[in-house]
């Protein structure tokens, strides 16, 4: 990837706060669910929850992932506290942002749109978000309620060490999916989708959720597709399609499932396949056109 335009000013660094440990509250589903997951299936099992599984209102928030109970809280870190981000790191996620800022200011004003930016969080083992308490093994997400996409920086050696997903492109990929995220919650999907999966049965409101997460999928390439520098030249160079489409592939429904020495099970998928998932990705990056990404069954 070449980034050469300006870093999005969208940014928040709590990195360096302190490991945001969770208090009380009960927990609601997610705090019961996370322990659970770590102890049968490790960090895989995991990344069922992550790339914005609470999207629909998860940690403790009332979406699919809702429950009673309340949710837990962060005791936050001295906020004064010296950031650990790498300046390298830094420039990427607010060099990733503020390209997504560009393409979607275009997309949205071409349609007679406002386009209202989200803030990206990049903390540190856990910070409070308006969903509720937010870890690092949650993997990325996007809160609705404050309208931010968080992130724990060490998720890309995951996505590298452990799901053979390397590249810059990938770690990208990653960024632009929960800002697709914040697409649908500015077009209005995110309610609708979860207005529905309260009144569906289990497996329709996984479809729902999988229609949820493909859309952001093809988001994502959508923004790839229409990523330009200020030289005009494309964002993305030979090779960077690939890290995506590999990187989609790893964290696919199936794939997780059979890692974690799981039956293939198509009705509990929340994410989509891995052959769905290069699909949607695939098919943003082809078409340039948020319009051919209608996966969503709301």
């Amino acid at each position: 990837m070449r980034l050469d335009g300006p870093g999005s000013s969208n940014f928040e660094d709590r990195t360096g706060q302190g490991g945001g440990s969770i208090l009380g509250g009960g927990g609601g589903i997610l705090g019961l669910l996370v322990p659970l997951i770590l102890s049968r299936f490790g960090i895989v099992g995991l990344l069922i929850l992550a790339l914005g599984y609470c999207a629909l209102g998860g940690l403790g928030g009332g979406g699919i992932l809702g429950g009673g109970g309340g949710s837990p809280t962060v005791q936050q870190g001295d906020r004064n506290a010296k950031s650990t981000l790498p300046a390298q790191t830094q420039n990427f996620l607010t060099g990733v942002l503020g390209s997504t800022e560009r393409v979607w200011t275009q997309i949205f004003t071409a349609a007679g749109q406002q386009y209202k930016p989200t803030t990206l969080v990049a903390y540190t083992g856990g910070t409070q978000t308006a969903c509720g308490a937010g870890r690092a093994a949650y993997g990325p997400f996007y809160c609705p309620g404050d309208q931010n996409v968080y992130i724990d920086p060490s998720f890309f050696n995951e996505l590298t060490q452990k799901f053979g997903a390397p590249g810059d492109f990938a770690q990208a990929y990653v960024i632009a999916h929960e800002v697709g995220h914040h697409v649908q919650n500015l077009e209005g999907t995110l309610d609708r989708a979860s207005r529905a999966q309260r009144a569906a049965g289990e497996a329709q409101g996984n479809a729902i959720q999988v229609g949820v997460e493909l859309q952001a999928d093809c988001y994502a390439g959508v923004w790839a597709k229409n990523a330009r520098n200020p030289d005009g030249t494309p964002v993305l160079e030979q090779g960077d399609l690939e890290e995506g489409l590999t990187a989609a592939a790893a964290i696919g429904d199936d794939k997780l499932q059979s890692q974690a020495g799981q039956s293939v099970r198509p009705e509990s998928f929340t994410h989509g396949s891995s052959q769905q998932r290069v699909e949607a990705l695939r098919r943003g990056y082809s078409t340039g056109n948020p319009a051919s990404c209608n996966y969503n069954r709301v």
